[in-house]
C-alpha cells in the first residue's frame, strides 16, 4: 500500500552494480578529490602573510649576497676583466708577483685578503710558478711617476734605471698592496695609485719613488693621471732636486755645456724616450732612402 504523500515508485529496475562505481573508478575519484584538497591546502599555506614575507626576505637576501660577492669577493684575473665602472670608484687588493721596471708590476688580485681565506685555505692559494700566473695577474702602471728606463728593444739603459727597479722590487715584491684604479693605458696596463703597508703605516709607492729621487713626475701632455696627489708629487720631486739625490745628483744641461761637470747631463725619462723615438725614426728614414 502506498501512502498519499509518498513519492511515486521508480519503475526502473534497481541495479546495485549499475549505480555504484567500480573499485578502479572509485579510487580515481578519491585520488582526484584528495589531490584537489592537498593542492588547496598547500596553496593556502603559501598565501599566508608569514610565508609570503619570509619568501620575499629570503629572495632579497640571496640577491644581496650575490651582488656583494660579485662586487667585493669576485676575483679579477687580469686588466681585461676590469669593468669601466670600476675606474675612479674602486680599488683592488692583492699580492705583487713580479716587478717589470721602476714604475710597473704585476698584481694577483685577492679580494677580501686573508679574511676571505687567501693563502691559508687550500683552494685559495696564490700560484708561485711564473707559468701558472699567465693571464692571472693585473699589470699595474704606477700613476703620476716616470722611472728611468732600463735597456730594452735595442735601447740603452738610463742612469738609475737599475736602481729604481731594485728599490721597487725590494719595496713591494711579494707584498700586499692596494691599487686605486684610474684607467687602462695603450699597453693594457691599469694606471693606479698604489699603497703598501710598511711598519704599520700606509705608504704611497709613487711618492716614495719621488722622495728617493728614483722617478720624476710624469710629464706627458695627455693621459696623465695623478688622482688627488699631483701637488704632493711635485713637492716631493722639488725636495729631491734640492737634496740632489738619485737622478738629480747628475749635472744639468747647462753645467754640461759649460764643462763644469764631467758626468752625463741629466735627462728625464720623457726626454730620453722622445730622443730615442726621434733617433729611431731618423734611422728608419735613412734606411728607406738607401733602398
Amino acid at each position: 500500500m502506498r501512502w498519499p504523500w509518498s513519492s511515486p515508485p521508480d519503475n526502473k529496475p534497481q541495479d546495485d552494480h549499475s549505480e555504484r562505481p567500480s573499485p578502479d573508478e572509485q579510487k580515481e575519484v578519491d585520488s582526484t578529490v584528495e589531490s584537489s584538497n592537498l593542492t588547496a591546502t598547500i596553496w593556502s599555506e603559501f598565501t599566508e602573510h608569514k610565508v609570503v614575507i619570509q619568501s620575499v626576505i629570503l629572495t632579497a637576501g640571496t640577491l644581496v649576497l650575490i651582488r656583494a660577492y660579485n662586487t667585493w669577493l669576485r676575483r679579477i684575473p687580469n686588466a681585461e676583466h676590469i669593468k669601466p665602472a670600476y675606474f675612479r670608484k674602486r680599488s683592488v687588493f692583492g699580492k705583487v708577483t713580479s716587478v717589470g721596471d721602476g714604475d710597473n708590476f704585476r698584481l694577483f688580485h685577492t679580494p677580501g685578503g686573508r679574511l676571505a681565506g687567501w693563502e691559508w685555505l687550500p683552494w685559495r692559494q696564490i700560484p708561485s710558478r711564473r707559468e701558472d700566473l699567465t693571464s692571472k695577474t693585473i699589470h699595474v702602471r704606477i700613476a703620476g711617476v716616470d722611472a728611468p728606463e732600463l735597456a730594452h728593444f735595442g735601447r740603452p739603459a738610463q742612469p738609475y734605471g737599475q736602481e729604481a727597479l731594485d728599490f721597487l722590487t725590494s719595496y713591494i715584491l711579494h707584498s700586499r698592496v692596494r691599487a686605486y684604479l684610474y684607467r687602462r693605458d695603450q699597453y693594457e696596463r691599469v694606471v693606479a695609485t698604489v699603497f703598501v703597508r710598511k711598519w704599520g703605516f700606509r705608504r704611497d709607492v709613487g711618492l716614495e719613488m719621488l722622495n728617493r729621487g728614483l722617478a720624476t713626475v710624469y710629464e706627458a701632455k695627455t693621459g696623465v693621471e695623478f688622482g688627488k696627489y699631483e701637488q704632493k708629487y711635485r713637492q716631493a720631486e722639488a725636495r729631491a732636486k734640492e737634496r740632489k739625490i738619485g737622478i738629480w745628483s747628475q749635472p744639468g744641461i747647462l753645467d754640461r755645456l759649460l764643462g763644469r761637470e764631467k758626468k752625463q747631463a741629466f735627462e728625464s725619462p720623457r726626454q730620453f724616450k722622445t730622443r730615442m723615438d726621434a733617433s729611431e725614426k731618423q734611422a728608419a728614414k735613412q734606411d728607406t732612402s738607401k733602398t
